[in-house]
């Protein structure tokens, strides 16, 4: 409610509010009140997202509808929907008929597809968002091919071609629908059901990025057969991640099926990546799918996993780091007195038995600099800026069950990486004793 003398102009218009404000007022900041009115509207909307995560096997056989019935237009007699796409360059080496498929399915479909132009094909891996050029020609492509808010952008590939192509659907023409057919372990059950997208930029990681959901996901599991066993591998350190934190029975699971996943057993892995994306998809519904508070549950481990990628220039996948950055989350949890010996050796050791190294050298880098701090303690600072506001950190309690902090002790993590180099698997201990 606002009161205004009659005939007074409506700039004169005072909220109440504001007329019991000026009366508390000393009569300097009174004057200066007057001098410098403030008005204001407020506008508060909700937009709600949905969108779908769907597995299958075969998604380009021109029997399986699923892709045409995702993009087929609603709206009777509507022309068929535009759809361009970007291809993981070491997805179509391993599929070499991959492209002619496209372009045989799009055709099949005519009438729910058009396929705007063959695939574009580019670099995959953290080439990807390390590289604005390969931004810039995805972008490039969009303006050419009058690619526009109702065509559908498609990016085929792992984890990083999808954050890059996602970060270029969600800034052309204010955002373009997205959807994405990752192609690895740790696309199909953590980064691509997700609503991130982005690029590496000042020697940060996803220093660059917005939140964008997908228009929809789509799991093709004969995608997996074609992976570097390091891809196999790597993804299978989100899903212990997840459950470490939220489901102490799935870890369980993981471990009774630790030898079978080792040795590239589908049947596991497709139930691994199904449930591990499912809890992500619960995560992210959960309350705070844009982030906009301090607190991270799953990116438990990547403090250090951000760090020790850019620090071995990537030599490390980003599920390699992550094994790592776990390893040395709960060794810490450990030594603070939160978590158990033997659980913390259970985990240490179903990494190992999962392939996984939980230590490189690289974690005892100092710095080139009078402190000759640990190099990989910087990770703290970049990690905390990546969050805004307070350092929150999650760290294990027990199996299942994680607990966040807002510090960690220099010396106790300095303990940790030393106890690190020095931990050897059960296994090899009982073989030398």
């Amino acid at each position: 409610m606002a009161i205004r003398a009659f005939g007074a102009p409506a700039s004169a218009c005072v909220p109440v509010h504001r007329q019991k404000l000026c009366r508390h007022l000393n009569p300097e900041k009174r004057h200066l009140h007057k001098l410098f009115p403030m008005r204001s509207i407020s506008q508060e909307f909700k937009v709600p997202f949905t969108y779908s995560v769907f597995f299958t096997e075969g998604v380009f056989n021109k029997e399986n509808t699923l892709l045409a019935d995702i993009v087929k237009q609603k709206k009777s007699g509507a022309a068929p929907a535009k759809v361009f796409y970007v291809l993981d360059e070491g997805v179509a080496k391993a599929h070499p008929g991959l492209a002619f498929q496209i372009a045989s399915y799009s055709a099949h479909h005519a009438d729910s597809m058009t396929a705007l132009a063959a695939p574009l094909i580019i670099p995959g891996g953290e080439e990807a968002k390390n590289d604005p050029a390969l931004l810039n020609r995805v972008l490039e492509a969009i303006n050419q091919l009058g690619v526009c808010r109702h065509s559908y952008l498609l990016a085929i590939g792992g984890g990083a071609v999808l954050d890059m192509v996602g970060f270029a659907a969600a800034t052309a023409h204010r955002g373009i629908r997205h959807i994405r057919i990752p192609t690895t372990v740790l696309s199909q059950n953590d980064s691509g059901v997700g609503v991130k997208n982005s690029m590496n930029a000042f020697g940060k990681k996803n220093f660059l990025g917005t939140f964008a959901p997908p228009y929809g996901v789509i799991n093709d599991s004969r995608f997996l057969l074609t992976l570097e066993d390091r891809d196999w591998r790597s993804g299978i350190a989100e899903a212990v991640k997840v459950a470490l934190i939220k489901d102490a029975a799935f870890y369980e699971r993981i471990k009774q099926d630790a030898a079978k996943l080792a040795a590239r057993e589908m049947e596991p892995m497709q139930d691994l990546i199904f449930r591990c994306a499912e809890m992500h998809v619960e995560h992210i519904g959960g309350g705070d799918p844009f982030e906009f508070g301090s607190s991270r549950p799953l990116d438990f481990g990547h403090w250090a996993a951000h760090k020790l990628e850019q620090m071995t220039n990537y030599r490390l996948r980003h599920g390699e780091a992550v094994a790592i950055g776990i390893a040395l989350d709960v060794t810490y949890s450990k030594l603070a007195g939160m978590l158990s010996e033997c659980e913390c050796n259970s985990i240490l050791n179903l990494l190992c038995d999962l392939g996984f190294t939980i230590y490189v050298p690289e974690l005892s880098q100092r710095m080139d600099n009078p402190a000759k701090k640990l190099h990989i303690l910087q990770g703290l600072q970049e990690f905390r800026e990546h969050l805004g506001g307070q350092l929150t950190i999650m760290l294990l309690q027990k199996i299942g069950v994680g607990v966040e902090v807002h510090h960690l002790d220099e010396a106790l993590l300095i303990e940790t990486v030393n106890q690190l180099q020095q931990w050897r698997p059960a296994r090899v201990l009982a073989a030398t004793t």
